[in-house]
């Protein structure tokens, strides 16, 4: 009888790990170096410039597959956790800043449609998913049953993110948050783990939030449908447990490579104008970005850093993290990008049957 050979199932995760393991290497040792020289983000922007350099440099490097999935858990975990009890009637306040923000959502997408299209010159399908600000796992996934250049839409969606989270930290420092290198303060609290009980209520929150998000077909299930059990949890006061700063660091780096990888396969030379125009379309809906900001302080009195966050265009797990990371009021961050995804992803078809036949 011959004898029984193990399962090939187990074999290619295993082989996929391993591959990661290199460009896991690389954002530890960029976000180490970025902590140690005390940058703003250390752990998200080393990372994500330690293999953004080298992705654009010819250098593939491999992404971290399901490993990715298990951060945004986490991650939506963490945001989930900054809510409290307390905060039920801010949530219900929210409401004139959630409008502003949608209004401002338009001006970006109406602005980054036109500039697609009649500037960069690529077509109507093109345009409509890499002008969209947000959502870009969604809308990589919607655009693959288009006609769409999914290599320009890629291409754009990594570009606006990068320009956006290198952007942060000096306009940040403007606004005057002057916390930007946030870090633990001794190595007891890098070590700090919550109790076995707190652990439970943690990933029970994530486990449980992964089939609510994949039962109501949230935007990005992995990420929302945690942030909306945890975030459930800790304002009815259930749990008050938070995830340690070892592992917010950790998924910081793993979300830092996963955009710096983004430009794998992409060298300079042959991809010059798409990042050109896709770094001027980023800095133009920054601009308007800081427009619907200041507006929302204004008329509401929210923290300008907050509402900057939450009208920046596209990258809610990168962009909440920030939030989280700097303590920028994440809960409030989270609910707008959450708001702006949704609304996207229900108005996108719609708006391309509209588009092709008012321009083809």
């Amino acid at each position: 009888m011959p004898l029984s050979k193990p399962p090939l199932a187990k074999r290619p995760r295993f082989d996929a790990l391993r591959a990661f393991l290199p460009t896991l290497l690389l954002g530890l040792l960029g976000g180490g170096l970025a902590f140690w020289a005390g940058l703003p983000l250390p752990w998200l922007l080393g990372a994500m410039l330690a293999t953004t350099l080298p992705s654009l440099a010819g250098m593939r490097l491999r992404g971290p597959g399901s490993a990715r999935k298990a951060v945004l858990a986490v991650i939506g975990v963490m945001l989930g956790s900054a809510f409290s009890p307390g905060m039920a009637g801010d949530v219900a306040a929210w409401t004139i800043s959630l409008g502003m923000m949608l209004f401002a959502t338009a001006v970006m997408w109406a602005f980054s449609f036109w500039f697609a299209h009649r500037v960069a010159g690529y077509s109507i399908e093109t345009s409509l998913y890499a002008g969209i600000p947000g959502g870009v796992s969604a809308v990589t996934a919607m655009a693959m049953e288009s006609g769409a250049d999914l290599r320009i839409v890629g291409l754009t969606h990594a570009t606006r993110i990068l320009v956006l989270l290198l952007a942060i930290p000096p306009l940040l420092d403007v606004l005057g948050h002057v916390e930007l290198g946030m870090r633990p303060a001794s190595a007891a609290s890098w070590l700090w783990l919550p109790s076995l009980f707190d652990i439970a209520w943690l990933l029970g929150s994530g486990v449980a939030g992964i089939g609510l998000g994949r039962l109501l077909r949230l935007p990005n299930a992995f990420l929302f449908g945690p942030a909306l059990v945890s975030a459930a949890l800790h304002l009815t006061g259930l749990t008050h447990a938070v995830v340690p700063p070892s592992v917010m660091a950790i998924a910081q780096v793993i979300i830092g490579v996963s955009v710096g990888i983004r430009f794998g396969g992409t060298p300079l030379a042959a991809v010059a104008f798409n990042l050109w125009m896709a770094a001027l379309q980023a800095a133009a809906l920054m601009l308007v970005a800081i427009a619907a900001a200041w507006s929302i302080h204004v008329v509401t009195g929210y923290s300008m850093a907050a509402a900057l966050l939450a009208n920046m265009p596209g990258g809610a797990p990168e962009l909440s993290l920030v939030a989280l990371s700097l303590g920028i009021d994440p809960a409030f961050v989270t609910s707008h990008h959450l708001l702006r995804i949704a609304a996207l992803m229900l108005l996108m078809p719609l708006m391309l049957r509209a588009f092709r036949r008012r321009l083809a």
